[in-house]
């Protein structure tokens, strides 16, 4: 499958790209948990049908020794047992973050206070600006018609 449009070759999605690279090293220098990060990247990934995204995070993540059934589990995880209540909550909030459009409302009360209960505003703050990234990474990878499989753990 060959990509619409080359992202990389490109001058002002280049400089783009680089520049959401750099915002997203605070969430990563960020007391929120890594696996957390790599499950709400996953998730949205999901839901906005990103292969490149998918790819990658899910190689990261086993890459840093997630469980194969958690990952498996990701795609079902209102239905699953293997999540903490933190990441159950995380997940909540990255469903209804990417979706916002979908129930008229945004975020429900119900999942803000179950993040409230888990997270402290530094890793609220983080839980957002990932939210909006990893969101902001599929679209850009999924208009440009980039497709997942290549990807090698650690490679960017």
């Amino acid at each position: 499958m060959e990509p619409r449009f080359d992202l990389y070759a490109n001058d002002v999605a280049g400089k783009f790209n680089k520049r959401l690279v750099t915002a997203a090293r605070v969430v990563d220098e960020s007391t929120l948990p890594k696996a957390t990060q790599e499950l709400v990247k996953i998730r949205s990934s999901q839901i906005n049908g990103c292969g490149m995204c998918l790819d990658m995070h899910t190689k990261d993540a086993a890459h840093a020794g997630e469980s194969a059934v958690r990952l498996a589990m990701v795609a079902a995880w209102r239905e699953s047992t293997v999540f903490t209540e933190a990441e159950r909550a995380a997940l909540a909030l990255t469903d209804e973050g990417t979706r916002l459009a979908d129930n008229g409302r945004g975020i429900s009360e119900d999942t803000w206070a179950a993040v409230r209960k888990n997270y402290d505003d530094d890793q609220i703050g983080a839980l957002i600006s990932l939210i909006a990234t990893i969101n902001a990474w599929n679209r850009l990878n999924v208009i440009a018609g980039l497709a997942g499989g290549e990807y090698v753990p650690g490679q960017w």
